[in-house]
């Protein structure tokens, strides 16, 4: 099951004894800055966790798969997250022999 918005809301007020709209208010804050730095090109580093950033696309040849049609795909910015060494490790433990 996914970890979503609501549940991040619920999870802030109930830990730091916030109401809802005051956490609510947080995390749309912290996502707006994270939203608005990536427009200006600039990467989102969050310690322990990962890093986004922006990279451009160049246009490419398709495909409808549908139709079958040959189309270009114009150039495009897409976000890429790259996680942490800290989560990284977390998700992959190193085996004990």
């Amino acid at each position: 099951m996914a970890l979503t918005k609501e549940k991040v809301i619920s999870n802030i007020s109930e830990q730091l004894g916030l109401s809802k709209p005051e956490a609510r208010s947080a995390v749309e804050r912290v996502l707006e800055l994270m939203k608005a730095a990536l427009v200006r090109e600039e990467d989102v580093l969050i310690s322990g966790f990962g890093k986004f950033s922006v990279r451009h696309k160049n246009p490419r040849r398709g495909r409808n798969p549908q139709t079958k049609e040959d189309l270009i795909l114009r150039a495009r910015r897409v976000v890429v997250f790259k996680t942490s060494g800290v989560l990284r490790q977390r998700l992959n433990p190193p085996v004990k022999e």
